[in-house]
């Protein structure tokens, strides 16, 4: 089994990268991948006429960053070729039906490349079958990791139809005779049998412990349960964030938005020193998690609304006087844009995980009588595709 040890180099290729779809940079030295990247950026930003008073660079990964730094993984069950050996791990390049076992991935730490070869090999032991995406037949679907850094703490769900035969005792127990580096808070099971092909919950099962793991974020604590979404690189997410609401000048004692807030991470940070924090993400899972972990931390100046942005600004009595705006790939709409713009605030931080995206808002903004005062970009992912940009925007 491969080791932190082998990946001195920045430019080691990863064992499964031949058919693997996870990274886009292996072979290519982390000084090249940041200048693609950030190449990247400043192409998408000069193809929409944005130019930044100040362009901050992109910062990278430290060197100790750029390995094992996912804490979360969904893995798929199926075969390479059709009718071949159970496979469990990521979509072969350019060709979805086919799966790609990667039990040696360079991204995760290695208690889940043993988690991973232990499903594996118990499922094939047994005969198990995979779903099948076509004739919708089929007992094992995907196989869910999450880790707490700060704390440590594993959840493990594997994802089955309701077909009958999953040995759940002897899978328990199986995993409980690993060693790993990492404490197992919780098994579970999720059964599925919607023919999309996704990750859908239509019953839960506590196989062992709990359903939610713990883990930090400058200081916070959050309550992360088996679906909610959570920053997927925690130390990274950190110096983003932390920089990010830098860029504010004070928002002490004043009211701030925080729109497209998931689990309300950055709301929770903003309400350290706000008046009051209102949040509003489309996703009510994650809106009642950040509820939850509002309350573990103690703060009750942070108000969540579950529903579309335009629509519930359209509909909300409060003014703010800071807006954060933390989108999902997909960007803004232009409705959305034109609302926050018309609350008239001095500073808009954006937080953007898409350039491409981010440089179509950054047009409208603009447009709508605001300057792009600030940007930089960071490399939060490596050997992946990704990019996260952090914007100010300041009224003219």
């Amino acid at each position: 089994m491969t080791n932190m040890a082998d990946f001195k180099s920045c430019d080691s290729i990863c064992i499964h990268d031949e058919f693997c779809g996870g990274c886009i940079y292996q072979g290519m030295s982390y000084e090249e991948q940041l200048a693609a990247k950030e190449k990247e950026v400043l192409d998408l930003l000069k193809a929409k006429h944005i130019v930044p008073e100040v362009y901050d660079g992109i910062e990278g990964c430290p060197e100790d960053g750029r390995y094992r730094y996912r804490n979360k993984m969904e893995y798929t069950f199926g075969d390479f070729v059709k009718d071949g050996p159970l496979c469990l791990g990521m979509h072969k390049k350019k060709n979805f039906m086919s799966i790609v076992t990667v039990d040696q991935c360079q991204l995760v730490d290695e208690d889940y490349n043993k988690i991973l070869r232990f499903t594996l090999d118990f499922a094939t032991d047994r005969g198990y079958s995979h779903y099948n995406k076509k004739s919708h037949k089929g007992l094992l679907r995907n196989l869910l990791i999450r880790k707490g850094i700060r704390t440590k703490e594993l959840l493990i769900n594997i994802v089955t139809s309701t077909e009958k035969g999953f040995d759940e005792e002897g899978f328990v127990s199986g995993l409980h005779q690993l060693e790993l580096n990492n404490r197992i808070v919780g098994i579970l099971r999720t059964f599925n049998d919607n023919l999309a092909d996704k990750v859908t919950c239509e019953e839960l099962k506590i196989l062992e412990g709990r359903d939610y793991y713990m883990d930090e974020i400058l200081g916070l604590k959050f309550k992360v349960s088996a679906f909610s979404f959570f920053q997927t690189n925690v130390d990274a997410v950190e110096r983003l964030y932390s920089q990010a609401i830098g860029l504010i000048d004070d928002f002490s004692g004043k009211t701030a938005f925080d729109l497209y807030c998931g689990t309300g991470t950055i709301s929770q940070i903003l309400a350290l020193k706000a008046k009051s924090v209102f949040g509003v993400e489309i996703v009510e899972e994650a809106v009642e998690a950040a509820r939850v972990n509002a309350s573990i931390n103690n703060l009750d100046n942070c108000k969540f609304i579950a529903g579309d942005v335009f629509e519930v600004l359209k509909h909300a009595d409060d003014k703010p006087e800071v807006i954060v705006v933390d989108p999902p790939r997909v960007g803004m709409s232009m409705n959305a844009v034109d609302k926050i713009t018309s609350y008239g605030v001095n500073q808009i931080v954006y937080v953007s995980c898409n350039p491409k995206t981010l440089a179509i808002n950054l047009q409208q903004f603009e447009y709508n009588g605001y300057k792009v005062k600030y940007l930089k970009a960071f490399d939060n992912f490596s050997w992946t595709k990704h990019i996260e940009c952090i914007c100010l925007l300041e009224k003219r």
